[in-house]
């Protein structure tokens, strides 16, 4: 079986709208709107898939459960893992945040991304 639906068909009331916090994220600073549509979670909630979009803002996070596997579609953001150098991400981008990253997203466009999470 396969699932397929159009990002650009997802209707803005079908976005669940929530600030970031934790266990995903933590802001650090003022309040950061996120509105994420998932398209599919297993059974055992062991993998969510669909997209997700920001405004700017810092947060933390941690991976210590699981990972997540990104494709930017628009905006961008500056991600660096603790102890390492910082990185650009931007459209067409695809990121691996494996589990035990642990860092910071600088998001300083509004951001959008495919997501794939994972435990």
């Amino acid at each position: 079986m396969a699932i397929v639906r159009s990002i650009a068909q997802v209707e803005e009331s079908e976005k669940e709208v929530e600030p970031l916090a934790l266990p995903l994220a933590d802001p650090l600073g003022a309040e950061i709107e996120t509105k994420t549509y998932n398209l599919f979670s297993t059974e055992e909630e062991t993998i969510h898939a669909g997209t997700w979009e920001t405004a700017v803002g810092l947060s933390r996070w941690d991976f210590s459960d699981g990972g997540e596997v990104i494709y930017v579609l628009g905006g961008r953001m500056t991600v660096q893992r603790d102890g390492e150098d910082p990185k650009e991400v931007g459209p067409g981008d695809l990121a691996v945040f494996p589990k035990g990253w642990a860092g910071t997203w600088n998001v300083t466009e509004p951001l959008s991304k495919v997501y794939v999470m994972y435990s």
